[in-house]
């Protein structure tokens, strides 16, 4: 069996955590404080705030950067559910907007359009889907002009870069998941990162119940605390994070190469001066079931991400979505597919894909 995602865990992150095991401090401690720094230098934001997981870190980043009751978030409908519903927690109404066609990431194009019928919109929630930025130059003239809160979800775009700026370091705040099946993982996990003294001041507080010191509550929070074995696994995971991508990129490359020239699939695009992490590589087919049972019949793992827009989910149909249609989001709901393309892969799993593509027809 090939699985679409398998976590590479080795005796260096086993170490790590019987490191933490021994300290006899297994809830948020120092190493979490270490993981908070390094990964926030790396990405290169001043401040990083460790979460229990990238759907907290999102609930965080929200409540940190101001959003209120009533505020309308301009977001993507083409994501996991966890974007939009973050925007919900905090009271906030989610506004949705098309998707762009080659790079499944929010169209700039309609984010104008929406500002112009209504510029009483507060802020921007971007999501740099399957590991590819947006295309930031258009989305920070939008921010400036219409003076937005952006929040960006890196949840799958560890180490992605626009025009060499890593995502993360362009919105007001951002956040990256450390689930099992993303480019590095603390098991389970999140992080809030930032450069504004006061959204982290607040991010510390709310992360942590409130707390400026022990038993001292200022504010409502909540234990949304990283602990130090998952951080013990994250540090190990950072250091091999550029390692994983570059193989990742390479898989892919691989895969591209060799399904670009089939007329019945179309191949993930990359952009120039865009920095692909390849979380998943995604392909578009229009038989898509027909093309699932192939890879069932190989034993070839696959994704289907996202089958259903996040306004046609049963929930959201009953907080007045009911009537939305976008267009360009409902077709690619129906053709997408995702392949392995995780730095587990061997030559002979990915040789197994590509004939298995091949002989789809």
């Amino acid at each position: 069996m090939i699985p679409i995602a398998k976590p590479i865990i080795t005796d260096k992150e086993k170490e790590k955590i019987m490191q933490v095991m021994d300290s006899g401090m297994l809830a948020c401690g120092q190493f979490v404080k270490d993981f908070e720094e390094k990964f926030s230098d790396y990405i290169g934001c001043n401040y990083g705030i460790a979460t229990s997981s990238g759907t907290t870190a999102l609930d965080i980043a929200l409540k940190s950067a101001g959003i209120k009751e009533g505020d309308k978030i301009i977001t993507t409908p083409f994501t996991f559910i966890a974007s939009s519903n973050s925007i919900l927690y905090s009271g906030a109404e989610p506004v949705f907007v098309d998707i762009d066609r080659n790079t499944f990431n929010i169209s700039p194009d309609l984010i104008r359009e929406k500002m112009e019928e209504n510029p009483g919109i507060k802020a921007l929630l971007i999501v740099h889907l399957y590991g590819l930025p947006c295309n930031m130059d258009e989305i920070m003239d939008i921010v400036d002009e219409y003076n937005l809160i952006l929040i960006e979800d890196c949840a799958q775009a560890h180490g992605a870069e626009y025009c060499s700026q890593k995502v993360g370091t362009f919105g007001d705040v951002a956040i990256f998941s450390f689930y099992p099946t993303k480019n590095m993982t603390t098991g389970e996990g999140g992080i809030v990162l930032t450069s504004n003294k006061e959204i982290m001041e607040r991010a510390r507080l709310l992360v942590n119940h409130g707390q400026s010191s022990r038993y001292y509550h200022e504010i409502l929070g909540y234990n949304y605390r990283m602990t130090n074995i998952a951080a013990a696994i994250g540090l190990v995971q950072l250091e091999k994070l550029d390692t994983f991508n570059k193989q990742r990129q390479e898989n892919a490359a691989y895969l591209t190469d060799n399904l670009n020239n089939l007329e019945y699939i179309e191949v993930p695009q990359v952009p120039k001066n865009y920095f692909h992490s390849f979380h998943q590589y995604t392909i578009k087919v229009e038989q898509r079931e027909q093309l699932i049972s192939c890879l069932q019949e190989k034993e070839i793992g696959y994704g289907v991400h996202y089958p259903i827009p996040v306004y046609k989910q049963p929930f959201y149909q009953k907080q007045g979505y009911d009537r939305l249609n976008l267009p360009v989001c409902e077709e690619l709901s129906k053709k997408v597919i995702s392949l392995p393309v995780h730095p587990s892969l061997s030559k002979e799993d990915l040789k197994l894909i590509v004939e298995t593509i091949k002989s789809f027809k």
